[in-house]
């Protein structure tokens, strides 16, 4: 009897679904501040590439992730201001991309490896992690990666619509959706 009950437990084994979490879905988001009443301006990365090497939930999938973003790819539902951050933020110090290296999950915090302009620094957010979708929110200071020239630049051709003043804090935030296939 042991042998048969042993004989099933093993071939159910075998037949057990084998899940696995891919990505359905990678929202980007930064939100950026000018004018010493520091008024928000935001918007998304349309090139955003993302790789993970463990798929077996939700927070593996993140744990394990790399993102790409191409800085020319910067939407933020104003053509003329997006063209404005690539030619004088990004191309005044030749930042074409900015990559990011999830270095660990916690409880309600996620921390990232952000590199820009050569720099890396690790940034901590706050993170929302759900069963198929994790969010996150943080801050960079453009500071830390060196980017000063850049936000002097971007102040100076937007001078009269900053009024003379562009903050250095950045919010990044990002929306993850994943969709669970069993085989």
């Amino acid at each position: 009897m042991k042998k048969i009950l042993l004989s099933l437990l093993a071939t159910s084994a075998l037949f057990a679904s084998q899940c696995t979490y891919d990505l359905k879905e990678l929202k980007v988001e930064w939100k950026a501040y000018k004018t010493p009443l520091k008024i928000g301006v935001g918007g998304t990365f349309d090139k955003v590439s993302f790789s993970a090497t463990d798929k077996s939930s939700t927070k593996a999938l993140l744990a394990s992730s790399t993102i790409v973003i191409d800085t020319a790819s910067i939407d933020s539902k104003n053509s003329g201001r997006d063209a404005k951050l690539v030619n004088y933020f990004f191309e005044t110090q030749g930042v074409k991309e900015i990559t990011i290296k999830v270095l660990s999950v916690e409880h309600n915090r996620v921390n990232l490896a952000v590199t820009m302009n050569g720099i890396t620094k690790t940034i901590p957010m706050k993170l929302d992690l759900e069963r198929d979708e994790a969010e996150g929110e943080g801050y960079i200071d453009l500071a830390d990666f060196k980017m000063l020239p850049s936000l002097s630049a971007i102040t100076k051709a937007c001078y009269d619509l900053h009024q003379g003043k562009t903050w250095q804090d950045v919010e990044i935030e990002f929306e993850l959706k994943t969709k669970k296939e069993c085989h």
